[in-house]
Formats: C-alpha cells, structure tokens, sequence
C-alpha cells in the first residue's frame, strides 16, 4: 500500500479527543499540546497517508481478560471487509485508524496516562 496516498479523514471523537487531551494537560501545558499538534499535522498524517500500515494491528495485541476478549470480538464484527484497524504511539499518545478504502480515518487520541478508547461510539 507504500507509495499510494490515503485521504486522511478525522471523527468528530478525534476532534473531541483532542479537546480532552488539552483539558487534561491543562493550562501550563499549553505549548506541549501545540507540540501534539504540530506532530500530527506535520509528521504523523503525512507519513501515515503515505505508509498506513506503519502502526501495528490493533486486534493482533495479546488480551488477558474475557471481558476484553468479547469486546474484540464486537468490535470485529463491526468492521467492514478490507478494514484494517491500527494503533500508532505518538510521543505520549496512542492514535487509533481505520484503514478503509482510500482514506486513513483517524479515530481516537488519548493521552498514555487516560483510560481508554469508547470503541462504541464509533459505530453508533
């Protein structure tokens, strides 16, 4: 897929996502969020549009719990042929995307120290 370039797409949850990060960075943290920023628009989306499968697969990742287990499970049922669900460490973030067609849909931020991905609002 190297060398055919994807139309980055970003859900209103990244867009959230985002708004969140900066709330949990707070204030004093301001320039690191405009870093974040600059990281994405400048490094992570063009390379990902250009090399998408550079993240690793996110349903390849070992489970430990059932409960997580089940979960994959849904979520697998969720995806379309051909989807290819990915996650990229970005300094402190993890970035979920969704390799689909010709677009790279760029689903969720988080910061390493917040909780977890609300997988469920995607496919709502």
């Amino acid at each position: 897929m190297a060398g055919r370039r994807l139309t980055p797409v970003f859900t209103e949850n990244f867009a959230a996502n985002l708004d969140t990060i900066r709330a949990f960075l707070g204030d004093e943290a301001a320039e690191a969020f405009t870093r974040l920023l600059d990281r994405l628009i400048d490094d992570l989306v063009p390379t990902l549009s250009q090399f998408p499968q550079s993240g690793r697969l996110f349903l390849a990742q070992p489970t430990g719990s059932l409960e997580t287990r089940r979960a994959l499970r849904r979520l697998q049922r969720l995806l379309l042929p051909g989807d290819d669900l990915r996650e990229f460490i970005l300094a402190d973030h993890l970035v979920l995307y969704l390799i689909r067609d010709r677009s790279i849909v760029f689903l969720a931020i988080k910061h390493h120290r917040q909780l977890s991905f609300d997988l469920p609002r995607f496919w709502r």
